[in-house]
């Protein structure tokens, strides 16, 4: 597809103008008619208000009635982009036009008819040289101004964007850069703005930086930032490592940081891009102490800071929120476990709603855990991984790319990661994009990652780092997973609100807001929503009728639910009520079976002393037996006795011999 893009020969603007003619923005009464007739109305409604965004500006008409339903989608669908520059819209829209339709431009007429423009954009056009690889190139550059701020687009058919190069999928590769290139370092700050990566302080050989440098993406040439004086001289700039770049708007923060002398508190600090100034940001409430190694992340007019080690070397688990609209620190008491004290780990936030946290490390363990904290209910929880979950690892780099987090470099104090992995955020799947050989930086810790975009394509780049070594070399990726920009554009029904979005610098950002507000990941009825302006919509009665409709059709499912749940609550009451008797009669059971132990216990009792009892009387009775064998013994022995007497005294009175009366004795 890229070789295809790169025969085409037409680059920016001319390749938008050339898009919008072929969806159908050519200055006819009904453009959107050709919209709904080739792609689906989710998609159609972003080609829209992405063409408005380019071509008018931000969205800065009165929200429209809630009743006119497609209106009010056209414009909340706009008014989500917030300040998103016309460069990045017209790159997006090209971008979403290619993915459904591949072959649009072999289809597309030859000559190409510049879109009417609803407001007119003053511009004011300079020629300034540009030096590539020793070659003088004139450049265009075309400086707009969009609600006061100054963007920056440039005419590419004079200079071939360097991303353009770049032909390979999933792979890593350095890039011919020129100019002159920052000192080596790790631990810096890096953040893109309009096609430019800004670098900022970091750590060489210990010893703290504070210079800024930014490479030019198109021509790959590196240049250094003379800061000037604002309220913070540049002589006088602290010197820090291990903070956090943020782009806002046209401006850069760095937030937090190790310093020489550290603060009490976190510093914040801003520089302006149009001005060339540092100055410190004032806050308001109580600022979270310094740090260096925590986590950054913008979410809406927001910045997350979480964890991180103060200048004592003391590992933090706190969470920290700077509202950037009003300046004003909030400490968050958020609810369940949170992620053990850690610095160096990495952060992203998904469909505006939740921030994740992976890896990290301690003094003596690095991490591999992935924590999840929902912003709405400020609640942590511990998801389960899935895939190939990555190996522990510290000081690595991450950036989204729509719902892929791509996690490239850190370390374990033993090895760098060689491997770059991405998580899919609404599974919570790993896998493996690539790995890389020997010593190169993108292996290293303390790197930086950003994401750009070329011709609607998202490209990685990775600067530093260190591995042995401190590295000052770019390095850049092509990925093949694709931003899911018009994904779940309308699930839910027409939100009650949709608040503007923050200074969006790059297209991921966008795809977040769009995909919070419109309740990305969650279940809802796909309206039929047409983005037809001549097509005349639905009368109030109708509408009115079809809601009516949906009511009675809800409650009557209600009605279904709630009386299932009635049966359900007397079929638990009946079970319970089961339940008990049953457990009555066990206790009863339980109860007689206790008692029938306690006669057996008696009877067994009473059957031994009877057993006793019985052995005595046989005892006795064998005593008897022989009292009564010697009774009759007697009996026997006295009758013979007497009977010898009485013989011997009639045979003596018959012989005239008298008894004798000693006869006894004898």
């Amino acid at each position: 597809m890229a070789m295809a893009r790169a025969s085409s020969g037409l680059q920016y603007p001319k390749r938008f103008y050339a898009a919008a003619s072929y969806v159908g923005f050519d200055g006819s009464n009904s453009p959107t008619k050709t919209l709904t007739s080739k792609f689906p109305k989710s998609t159609a409604l972003l080609l829209y208000s992405l063409y408005q965004q380019a071509s008018v500006g931000p969205c800065n008409i009165p929200e429209p009635s809630t009743w006119k339903i497609v209106e009010h989608s056209k414009w909340a669908s706009w008014n989500q982009l917030g300040n998103m520059s016309s460069t990045e819209a017209m790159r997006l829209f090209v971008k979403i036009l290619e993915e459904e339709d591949p072959g649009w431009y072999s289809r597309a007429s030859n000559s190409v008819a510049e879109p009417v423009i609803d407001v007119q954009m003053n511009y004011n056009s300079k020629v300034e040289p540009v030096i590539e690889n020793g070659n003088t190139y004139p450049e265009t550059k075309t400086i707009s101004y969009e609600n006061g701020r100054q963007v920056e687009t440039q005419d590419k058919d004079v200079v071939v964007d360097g991303f353009g190069s770049v032909e390979v999928y999933d792979q890593w590769i350095a890039p011919p850069v020129s100019g002159q290139r920052p000192k080596a370092r790790y631990e810096h700050g890096a953040a893109v703005v309009q096609d430019k990566l800004y670098i900022y302080g970091g750590n060489h050989n210990g010893r703290y930086l504070s210079d800024l440098h930014v490479l030019d993406l198109r021509s790959w040439t590196w240049s250094k930032v003379e800061a000037k004086a604002g309220d913070e001289s540049p002589t006088t700039l602290n010197p820090c490592a291990g903070h956090s770049l943020i782009a806002w708007g046209n401006k850069l923060l760095s937030i937090a940081g190790h310093t020489k002398d550290p603060s009490e508190s976190i510093q914040a600090k801003e520089f302006d891009l149009q001005t060339a100034t540092w100055s410190t940001l004032k806050t308001y409430g109580k600022a979270p102490i310094s740090r260096g190694g925590q986590s950054v992340t913008l979410v809406g007019n927001s910045l997350v800071i979480f964890g991180g080690q103060d200048a004592k070397r003391t590992l933090l688990n706190d969470l920290h929120i700077l509202d950037l609209e009003t300046m004003t620190w909030d400490e968050i008491d958020a609810v369940g476990a949170p992620p053990s004290p850690r610095s160096d780990h990495s952060a992203a936030v998904h469909v505006e709603r939740y921030l994740l946290i992976f890896g990290g490390g301690s003094h003596a363990t690095c991490y591999n855990d992935l924590h999840v904290l929902d912003l709405q209910t400020m609640e942590w929880s511990r998801p389960t991984q899935q895939g190939e979950i990555p190996t522990p690892r510290a000081g690595h780099a991450g950036v989204t790319v729509g719902e892929s987090w791509f996690i490239v470099g850190g370390g374990d104090n033993k090895s760098g990661a060689s491997e770059t992995v991405v998580l899919n955020m609404s599974t919570l799947a790993w896998s493996v994009v690539t790995s890389v050989q020997g010593r190169v930086s993108v292996a290293s810790e303390s790197l930086s990652l950003v994401v750009s975009s070329y011709d609607g394509e998202d490209v990685l780049v990775s600067f530093g780092g260190y591995n042995g070594r401190y590295n000052n070399e770019v390095y850049v990726l092509k990925p093949s997973h694709k931003s899911t920009l018009q994904s779940k554009i309308i699930e839910n029904s027409i939100p009650d609100s949709v608040d503007a979005a923050p200074n969006a610098t790059n297209a991921t950002n966008a795809t977040r807001d769009l995909e919070s507000e419109f309740g990305a990941g969650h279940e809802g009825k796909v309206w039929e929503i047409s983005v037809d302006n001549a097509e005349p919509t639905k009368s109030k009665g109708d509408l009115l009728s079809v809601l009516k409709a949906e009511k009675e059709e809800l409650e009557s499912s209600l009605s279904k639910e709630k009386l299932h749940t009635l049966q359900l609550k007397q079929e638990l009451a009946d079970a319970e009520s089961s339940n008990s008797d049953l457990y009555k009669e066990l206790q009863s059971i339980r109860g007689q079976l206790a008692a029938e132990q306690s006669r057996c216990f008696k009877l067994e009792v009473e059957v031994a002393e009877l057993g006793q009892k019985l052995q005595t009387f046989g005892t006795l009775q064998k005593e008897l037996e022989l009292l009564q064998r010697q009774k009759a013994a007697s009996e026997q022995a006295a009758l013979n006795a007497r009977q010898r007497q009485g013989s011997g005294s009639v045979w003596g009175w018959l012989a005239g011999t008298p008894p004798n009366p000693n006869a006894d004795d004898e």
